[in-house]
């Protein structure tokens, strides 16, 4: 393809383009796969020259599992593209090149050609962004690439790949049931949707009735089946964690990522690397991985920064100030597991899109939290209101009240605080985002 000159420097900047690719499809999701064959065959097909690639799905723990995976890839050595969202602050996030984020110059080239060769059709956000970062991967040499669904799976636009070198499926809960379905079976069969004939499947720890969808499909297309509590298994240690797989059993430090849901994510992970790099595949490499991984926003502990001060400064001394993404009712049971093992007091700062379970995320977390202070999501059209989210908090019993700000619902709740405490900062990636810019 040409390399496109746009008629100005200002439209080349990634965020031009990306705002007026936003302006393309009056849907911000709409799963098909037709839009986005149509723009890579006019790329002449990026997608089909990569290294091998790990596919992973799933509703909890995909991105984590992504993070360990290539963390694990990189401390043996190897070059790791890696594809990913939603962002946080910077959409360049999405994106990473043998190692390092794409840089400006780069991803406003690959979105102008990708805007270029789409010529003005409908297109998705996540289409055409999905088709330059295949863009860019295929003109960067790499060892391995790691793709995270976007949504689902079936009709994601990343399910392009014909054979990946192994796919992963995390545990599937209900989530996004205007697409996915309204319960766990038909959320399965979508995710299932990537599993592809011949190629190994590393599946995280499932329901009954996700187990069933998942396997019958993997025995349909003769796909292999490695599954979590038969062909490998990931438990916590007094001393940190111990995997047992089809290579063997390490055992293993602790991840750096909080809560007892990172060790199957890192189990995940592991499974896949086994796969992926068998040559990789020992306890000095995984333990490097395990020890360098990093994933924002995950029970992410916010120590420095303007929010991190209203603690340090406003709640009892030995406070800490926590920031996750989860936002549906596995996440909020991960979470409660988190705060159990903890004996200090937990508050909760919660902001929401009204198309998640609201009540479902806060229930787990009753029987932990001293008190929540509910926010609305700046800058988010479909987040709820700070007094509709308390009003669900206070439904699932919790002590709640909404607040105008996060600044001002950190304050409200360090001044409730007697001894020291947890804050945590919860229930939205776009919150979280919000979060990391106003936190520095």
């Amino acid at each position: 393809m040409p390399r496109v000159r746009p008629a100005s420097i200002a439209e080349l900047t990634s965020d031009a383009i990306l705002a007026r690719l936003q302006a393309l499809h009056p849907r911000r999701i709409d799963l098909s796969l037709g839009r986005i064959e149509r723009l890579l065959a006019a790329l002449d097909h990026p997608e089909r020259n990569l290294p091998p690639v790990a596919h992973v799905a799933g509703t909890n723990g995909k991105g984590s599992t992504v993070a360990f995976l290539r963390a694990m890839l990189e401390a043996a050595g190897k070059r790791v593209h890696v594809y990913t969202s939603p962002h946080l602050v910077h959409f360049h996030e999405r994106i990473r090149l043998a190692g390092q984020l794409i840089d400006e110059s780069h991803l406003a080239d690959v979105l102008a050609r990708c805007e270029a060769a789409n010529g003005g059709e409908p297109i998705t956000f996540f289409e055409v962004t999905t088709a330059a970062a295949f863009l860019a991967f295929a003109e960067t040499p790499a060892d391995i690439v790691v793709l995270e669904v976007g949504l689902g799976g079936r009709l994601d636009a990343t399910n392009v790949i014909d054979r990946p070198a192994v796919t992963a499926i995390t545990p599937v809960s209900l989530d996004h049931r205007d697409f996915l379905g309204d319960t766990i079976a038909q959320v399965a069969a979508e995710k299932a949707g990537i599993l592809k004939a011949g190629v190994p499947a590393v599946i995280g720890p499932q329901s009954d009735e996700g187990r069933d969808v998942i396997e019958a499909r993997t025995r349909a297309i003769g796909a292999t089946l490695i599954r979590f509590g038969a062909e490998w298994r990931a438990e916590p240690t007094e001393r940190g964690m111990r995997y047992e797989g089809r290579q063997g059993r390490l055992d293993l430090p602790r991840p750096a990522l909080a809560g007892d849901h990172q060790i199957v994510n890192a189990g995940t992970a592991i499974a896949c690397l086994g796969v992926l790099a068998p040559e990789a595949w020992n306890e000095a490499t995984i333990a490097r991985g395990l020890a360098e991984v990093e994933w924002p926003a995950r029970l992410q502990r916010l120590t420095r920064g303007p929010l991190a001060h209203v603690i340090h400064t406003k709640a009892p001394k030995g406070s800490t100030l926590w920031l996750d993404g989860g936002h549906n009712p596995d996440a909020g049971r991960a979470l409660a597991r988190w705060a159990k093992d903890d004996p200090r007091p937990l508050y909760l700062i919660a902001g929401m899109l009204n198309t998640k379970d609201a009540s479902g995320f806060f229930a787990p977390l009753e029987p932990y939290a001293q008190a929540a202070a509910t926010i609305a999501i700046p800058g988010a059209e479909a987040g709820l209101s700070a007094e509709a989210l308390a009003g669900y908090a206070l439904a699932a019993g919790l002590r709640a009240q909404h607040a105008p700000d996060l600044e001002a619902a950190l304050v409200r709740l360090a001044a409730l605080a007697r001894e020291p405490s947890r804050f945590l900062i919860c229930g939205s990636l776009y919150l979280a985002g919000t979060v990391l810019i106003e936190n520095g």
